[in-house]
């Protein structure tokens, strides 16, 4: 690729709201040139930040240096309101979402909205059917490539997230952070009708069927509907189907 034949040779007319340096490849502009100097490593793959700890590596030294606190365990940006820590300031931001309510990102298809844009592009392919990430061993697709890797560990028996309170061990990052808020008593979901708080944002969504009476849950044999399915908190319908079957599992 030619990619700095649209970078304007002093070219005065420019303002400062302008971003005059273009990359040919892909179109993507700049204010700065060197902006589009690490831009470029993207198309030619160039990674020259590397890691003496594991060997990644990065197109740009802030995220070779973000990395590193991988390793060293350290999380600079805290939540005021909770007192959770992040690895990125990023990170902080989309967290703090969670207390906010704030989704501003919005799928042009149905309307659902998210916290982070990474989400909403995962949430497209629901609407493309896209499973680009396919499991060797089973054969299952995935939308994300985080989620195979996650799906993998049901073959490997991989639990590498462990709790430094109870050394329980999970598949995923995302349910020991759950885990860990039964021992902190941590409870960021709120219902904004009566200030119940609860530990999981699924939670709180069945708890609003209280105030709004809402039952998706249906019986097929005769109709009834009911304002759980199968959770953590209840299995009324479950329970409901066993008048029908006779089943009897309790001894």
């Amino acid at each position: 690729f030619d990619f700095n034949s649209n970078i304007p040779q002093n070219d005065s007319s420019h303002t400062a709201e302008e971003k005059p340096c273009r990359c040919n490849a892909c179109g993507k502009s700049y204010n700065k040139l060197s902006y589009l100097h690490i831009h470029h490593r993207i198309h030619i793959r160039e990674k020259p930040y590397v890691c003496d700890e594991c060997g990644k590596s990065f197109v740009q030294s802030s995220n070779l240096q973000c990395h590193k606190r991988i390793h060293t365990g350290k999380k600079p940006f805290k939540c005021d309101e909770c007192g959770n820590s992040f690895v990125q300031a990023s990170h902080l931001q989309c967290h703090r979402r969670i207390h906010t309510g704030e989704k501003p990102y919005k799928c042009d298809e149905c309307g659902k909205c998210f916290r982070n844009v990474s989400s909403l592009q995962a949430h497209h392919k629901i609407h493309t059917g896209e499973k680009p990430y396919k499991c060797d061993e089973c054969g299952n697709s995935f939308v994300q490539s985080s989620h195979l890797q996650c799906h993998k560990r049901i073959h490997t028996g991989e639990k590498p997230y462990k709790c430094d309170e109870c050394g329980k061990s999970f598949v995923q990052s995302s349910t020991l952070q759950r885990h860990k808020r039964i021992h902190t008593g941590e409870k960021p979901y709120k219902c904004d009708e009566c200030g119940k708080s609860f530990v999981q944002s699924s939670n709180l969504q069945c708890h609003k069927r209280i105030h709004t009476g809402e039952k998706p849950y249906k019986c097929d044999e005769c109709g009834k509907c009911f304002r759980y399915g199968s959770s953590l908190w209840s299995s009324h319908l479950q329970c409901h189907r066993r008048i029908h079957t006779g089943e009897k599992p309790y001894k």
